[in-house]
């Protein structure tokens, strides 16, 4: 019989906890420990906790959950649109 192991083994590619996974379903980056992969017709895709929750509500609160995720995914686009619409006037300005 084998005695056990007592080395630990870290592969290199260990993910650290600060890490951000993409959401699929509501298209922003989490912390991993925030995300669960799910099985779906193309492959595994990452889906925060949270809009799996969502998904166990009624249809009134479903869609007061998308409407936020969209409010805020259209903020983030606007800011994002803005600041590179200021970095091209400032590169052209100078």
């Amino acid at each position: 019989m084998k005695a056990p192991s007592t080395h630990f083994h870290m592969p290199s590619t260990a993910m650290s906890i600060a890490e951000t996974i993409y959401c699929y379903h509501c298209g922003r980056s989490h912390p991993r420990v925030e995300m669960r992969q799910i099985a779906t017709k193309g492959g595994k895709k990452w889906r925060c906790i949270k809009s799996i929750e969502a998904t166990k509500r009624n249809v009134t609160q479903r869609d007061a959950f998308g409407k936020t995720v969209t409010t805020i995914n259209k903020s983030e686009n606007q800011a994002r649109i803005k600041a590179r619409q200021n970095a091209e006037r400032l590169l052209a300005a100078g």
